[in-house]
């Protein structure tokens, strides 16, 4: 699964659909079942801020991306600064990405 596609799907829910910012906020929608995607970074330190979202996804039946950098995720989310995970809640015009991953 590419980080490329992750990181449109992010911008397009972003503007069609609704997403939600940050690793707690990404964990909470994983848990209450509303996540459809979730992209962390890969640079994130301490690493202990998103090791457990791969897991929490797998348990949960969530697709789950890491790209390389939380400059590249908080662009793609349209915040100024870095963020460590981003979770799809409604993926507005990303379905077709979502599809694919």
């Amino acid at each position: 699964m590419s980080a490329e596609r992750a990181l449109e799907a992010v911008e397009l829910a972003r503007t069609t659909g609704k997403i939600k910012k940050g690793a707690n906020e990404a964990t909470k929608a994983i848990e209450r079942g509303v996540a459809k995607l979730v992209v962390y970074a890969k640079d994130v330190h301490p690493a202990e801020i998103v090791m457990h979202l791969p897991l929490l996804c797998k348990e949960k039946a969530v697709k789950c991306v890491e790209v390389p950098t939380k400059e590249e995720l908080g662009i793609a989310a349209g915040v100024r600064v870095g963020t460590a995970a981003v979770a799809i809640i409604n993926e507005g015009e990303a379905k077709n990405i979502l599809k694919e991953l």
